[in-house]
């Protein structure tokens, strides 16, 4: 898995412009069954994953934090959601909660989450492929797939589907 890490920004990068044009593509004319194909991709995708032996997005990435996540975490804690905030959260130059570091404080050693059942609904949805109305988050995505190797095969995956 590290090897394929190490590997990944460079392999995203590649396919970058090919990507960008594919899901201009989408973007203009998504087929009927996006979603349904999309959730399929998904699917059988993370039957071949295990996130555990990555986290690859908790240890390069923040989510963001909404405010009923903030409220959820911080009652996990038996915290006030200032304190909490206080603690491991600052304001991005979006103005939208975001972790003070990475790799996610949550993050163990053996990439376990320890607030996995409070976590935030960034993490949730992360990487985002079995979304309603896919083609609609086309830059999150080409973000992703050089974060998570998991959508990287599904964007390459989707590509054949689709016929680029």
């Amino acid at each position: 898995m590290e090897h394929q890490l190490e590997e990944l920004p460079q392999k995203a990068k590649e396919k970058q412009s090919e990507n960008k044009r594919f899901f201009n593509k989408l973007k203009k004319k998504p087929p009927k069954n996006l979603d349904y194909v999309m959730q399929e991709l998904h699917e059988d995708e993370f039957e071949r994953t295990d996130c555990l032996t990555c986290a690859n997005c908790c240890k390069t990435t923040g989510p963001l934090f909404t405010n009923a996540d903030i409220e959820r975490i911080a009652k996990h804690f038996r915290q006030k959601p200032s304190d909490f905030i206080a603690r491991y959260l600052r304001l991005d130059e979006e103005n939208d909660y975001v972790l003070q570091q990475v790799p996610c404080t949550f993050l163990g050693s053996d990439n376990y989450c320890s607030i996995y059942d409070v976590r935030p609904k960034a993490c949730k949805e992360f990487p985002h492929t079995n979304r309603k109305k896919f083609h609609q988050i086309s830059n999150l995505t080409l973000k992703n797939v050089a974060i998570c190797p998991a959508a990287f095969n599904i964007v390459e995956e989707m590509k054949k589907k689709i016929l680029f």
